[in-house]
């Protein structure tokens, strides 16, 4: 087994909640999203991240406004939907239900039974 590509695997499983969990507080830059994942301490690549928030958009669950900046290119903040908000209360429950279902099973076994 290779310790790496699973952990790898677990990441990349709660990475589009993650992006959605930083955006859903508020309208957010790209760059902005890969420092606050860096710092969570789940690096991802803007490769990985435009991707993504291309597909997020073009299934509804976010929008985009483009803001002028003065050091360069107009810049795109993206911010989500309605649709993007019930999309992600529901992966949220889900989270939390999948959170306290890893919990309960890697917790040592508590046996309340008397041996007779």
């Amino acid at each position: 087994m290779d310790i790496q590509n699973t952990q790898s695997q677990m990441r990349k499983g709660v990475l589009e909640f993650c992006i959605l969990s930083i955006i859903q507080q508020g309208e957010v830059y790209p760059s902005d999203i890969v420092e606050r994942m860096k710092a969570a301490n789940l690096n991802i690549l803007e490769g990985t991240l435009y991707p993504l928030l291309t597909r997020l958009k073009n299934a509804g669950l976010l929008t985009y406004r483009w803001v002028e900046s003065n050091s360069g290119p107009p810049r795109k903040y993206f911010l989500m939907t309605d649709k993007g908000q019930e999309f992600y209360q529901e992966l949220e429950r889900t989270w939390k239900e999948l959170a306290d279902a890893v919990h309960a099973l890697t917790q040592p076994a508590t046996h309340t039974e008397n041996p007779t």
